[in-house]
């Protein structure tokens, strides 16, 4: 049986959950039954290097939106290589959507990523017009399945709410060293964007050290938004909090900084299905997080870890607080958390998942033809 040609489609491979979920997928698919493509539409990134060895490359490097040329580029190279599935990561749909009405006509999967589905600044008109081209839409969360239905008007049976998922690492021999003493760093892994409220939690870290001095935040994240990094970091300052929260920036070695951790923590006040939550449950790493976006489904609704309400800094800090201080609650917590992820968020379930999704689409087009 002649295996199947699937692209992946992101504008770029910088580190964010939607591009993690895309080098993720493509790696991952299984070979026996499956060409694996990645694309970049804009440029690469720092996790260029976690692509397999056997994925075909293509680089577009398109300087607008709508680039004639980039666009040839990718038409010829789906002709060529006899693609059948472009599966479009966000906003890449507008480039899978176009190539897709040039012959071969490749079938196109939307992937949605982003947690913000409900704010009017998203353009839904055009998401609209392009989600007609798109053959299945895969989404993590359910709000954002019924934002694609209600406001997109994708028909139900053409939608599959399917969770993100990571990679284990074997651990590092050597994990770096973090500021902060064992048994009382806070990691919160989030790139640094109003979405995920820092804020909040630098708050909450500033009522913590009153009755815990020796607590320790560590943020690890690329400054997305400069004027919001400097937000934090003034935040940081007027709470007087130098000693007690320290700013990694961005890291390729984010399994190793949470073996070093205590607790994990999410202050978000919008997520889609955030990555850095199953990356804490890996590391058996107890865990705070905001009731926005998947959390609550990832943290089994309280079981798996602890749930507040967004923007409450007083809850957040008590929620912290009482696993700083109990080492026998974060044992059973991070243990509980960590049998739950590799259970319902481990790649072999997910990807069967998505192995469904291609086959029901293709199936879906021979009854056509």
């Amino acid at each position: 049986m002649s295996r199947i040609g699937v692209m992946h489609l992101t504008d770029s491979l910088d580190v964010g959950g939607a591009e993690r979920v895309a080098v993720n997928i493509v790696n991952c698919l299984p070979r026996e039954r499956y060409l694996p493509y990645i694309c970049t539409t804009r440029r690469d990134g720092p996790l260029a290097h976690l692509v397999a060895c056997d994925v075909g490359w293509l680089r577009l490097k398109r300087k607008r939106r709508f680039d004639v040329g980039a666009l040839r580029c990718l038409v010829a190279f789906i002709r060529d290589q006899n693609l059948q599935i472009l599966h479009a990561h966000g906003t890449s749909l507008f480039t899978a959507a176009v190539a897709s009405l040039f012959p071969p006509h490749p079938l196109v999967v939307w992937h949605g990523h982003t947690g913000r589905y409900a704010c009017d600044d998203r353009p839904v008109l055009l998401y609209r017009l392009l989600s007609t081209r798109a053959s299945g839409v895969i989404v993590p969360n359910h709000p954002m399945a019924e934002w694609s239905r209600r406001r997109l008007r994708v028909p139900a049976d053409r939608i599959w709410y399917i969770p993100n998922f990571v990679c284990p690492s074997e651990p590092d021999a050597q994990p770096p060293s973090l500021p902060g003493m064992p048994g009382s760093r806070i990691v919160c892994v989030a790139n640094l964007r109003p979405e995920k409220d820092h804020l909040t939690l630098v708050r909450a870290i500033a009522l913590i050290v009153q009755r815990a001095p020796t607590a320790h935040l560590v943020l690890v994240g690329a400054p997305s938004d400069q004027t919001y990094l400097e937000l934090v970091r003034k935040e940081i300052s007027t709470q007087k909090l130098d000693r007690n929260v320290s700013l990694l920036g961005e890291r390729m070695d984010v399994p190793a900084v949470l073996q070093r951790c205590d607790v994990g923590v999410l202050s978000s006040v919008s997520e889609g299905f955030p990555l850095a939550l199953i990356e804490y449950g890996w590391a058996g790493l107890p865990s705070v997080a905001t009731t926005v976006g998947q959390c609550q489904d990832v943290l089994d609704y309280g079981r798996a870890g602890v749930l507040v309400p967004p923007r409450s800094p007083d809850q957040l800090a008590e929620a912290l607080l009482k696993l700083i201080q109990s080492p026998a609650q974060r044992v059973a917590l991070g243990g509980r958390f960590r049998r739950r992820v590799q259970e319902k968020y481990g790649p072999v379930p997910i990807m069967e998942q998505i192995c469904a999704v291609y086959d029901i689409v293709l199936h879906a087009k021979k009854g056509r033809n």
